[in-house]
């Protein structure tokens, strides 16, 4: 078969496993699913009120034609942006796809509809609640994320790392703890699709169509593990689990 033909095969069909699979294993969460997730980042991770992880994946491309610098990233290679809100299940809740790689991740974040859908508050996110266990003021849901995105009321990140105190240093701890599950689920979102594992050799608007049909097929069988087979974590749940709780020793000493 020709090349031609072979990428409109791999086009046609990436594009019908996300039209098939997106109503079903990436809906917009109602308030209670919120909720739902809220508990699981209680359970797993003692941090409340948290109703997601959020970070980014370079999902590494050949240079396009006549691009100059714009997808070159921090890291020095090519890339495109797989922006992502997870859950304790390793699910990808929301996801923006297809950013430039040389974009600051608060940019991205800012300019995707997972952000101004947040800071708008049009995602039903509940209202806020008192901390388990606290007396205090209510305290609105949030979204974890690390040192690369911007503070808001609805985005919380972990404190800088120099001259932190006893609290401060607890609380980053927990937070890393909650914003792990994003990091363990593009752990195993990149082992699961090979075609992560080095540039992807297709056209920017090919390779958001092939992100597209991952991220609904990585959903799938994250929901199909957890409710049909009933089966422990696999090899590589564990090794990413192991890996960032490695990394969690390492900020307490």
């Amino acid at each position: 078969m020709g090349t031609s033909t072979i990428a409109g095969v791999v086009r046609a069909t990436c594009s019908a496993i996300w039209l098939s699979l997106k109503s079903s294993v990436l809906p917009q969460p109602t308030r209670q699913q919120w909720l739902d997730i809220t508990q699981g980042f209680l359970e797993r991770a003692q941090f409340p009120n948290c109703i997601g992880a959020l970070d980014r994946k370079h999902i590494r491309v050949k240079k396009p034609p006549n691009s100059g610098s714009q997808y070159y990233n921090y890291k020095q290679f090519f890339s495109v942006v797989l922006l992502a809100l997870a859950d304790t299940n390793y699910r990808l809740i929301i996801v923006d796809i297809g950013s430039y790689g040389s974009t600051a991740d608060a940019r991205i974040f800012r300019a995707s509809r997972m952000g101004r859908w947040l800071q708008s508050e049009q995602l039903d996110v509940p209202q806020p609640a008192s901390l388990p266990g606290s007396t205090g003021p209510p305290a609105p849901y949030v979204v974890v994320g690390d040192e690369g995105f911007a503070l808001s009321s609805h985005l919380m990140l972990p404190f800088p790392r120099r001259g932190l105190d006893g609290k401060r240093r607890n609380f980053n701890y927990r937070l890393s703890r909650a914003r792990r599950f994003v990091e363990c689920a593009f752990g195993i979102f990149s082992n699961k699709w090979r075609v992560f594992q080095s540039a992807i050799q297709l056209a920017p608007h090919n390779v958001n169509v092939v992100i597209k049909a991952c991220v609904v097929l990585h959903n799938y069988i994250c929901t199909y593990e957890a409710t049909s087979l009933k089966t422990p974590k696999s090899t590589v749940h564990h090794q990413e689990e192991r890996r960032y709780y490695l990394d969690e020793l390492d900020m307490l000493d």
